[in-house]
């Protein structure tokens, strides 16, 4: 929960994210509780619950600007946001959606906590594990 790339990967799971817990769900646990929103997204919402807490409060904190919900043709979802450091005026964007459309758009990795070269080898790498993942019935978001 410490690493940088958890720490990246909460961030966009938390904040790319339109699922909502419904209300009147007190003293319910997590991973029992209804959720509006798509099957993904609510496992996304849980996960992040239970790993950070207060969601909703990290969502407050970091208002969100504008937005592409995911659709069937882009098979991605963006989302600008306002960063909750007072300091920093600059905005954030948080993507996710199917793996090749996200890489794509990509040409940097984060493996191990250091950014490294998006190159054709790591490319087919990337699209071998999604590809098997998928051909064993994960879900696979990128």
């Amino acid at each position: 929960r410490t690493s940088p790339g958890f720490k990246a990967l909460a961030r966009i799971a938390t904040l790319c994210n339109r699922a909502e817990f419904k209300g009147g769900q007190e003293g319910v646990p997590i991973l029992k509780k209804e959720v509006s929103g798509d099957a993904s997204e609510a496992a996304l919402l849980k996960c992040m619950e239970l790993a950070l807490g207060d969601v909703l409060s990290i969502r407050k904190r970091n208002k969100k600007v504008c937005e592409i919900p995911f659709n069937s043709t882009n098979k991605y979802q963006v989302s600008i946001h306002e960063t909750e450091d007072p300091n920093d005026p600059r905005h954030l964007m948080v993507m996710k959606g199917a793996p090749e459309r996200i890489l794509e758009r990509c040409s940097t990795i984060f493996i191990s906590g250091k950014e490294k070269v998006l190159d054709e080898e790591m490319k087919e790498a990337f699209n071998n594990a999604y590809l098997e993942l998928g051909g064993l019935g994960e879900r696979v978001l990128g």
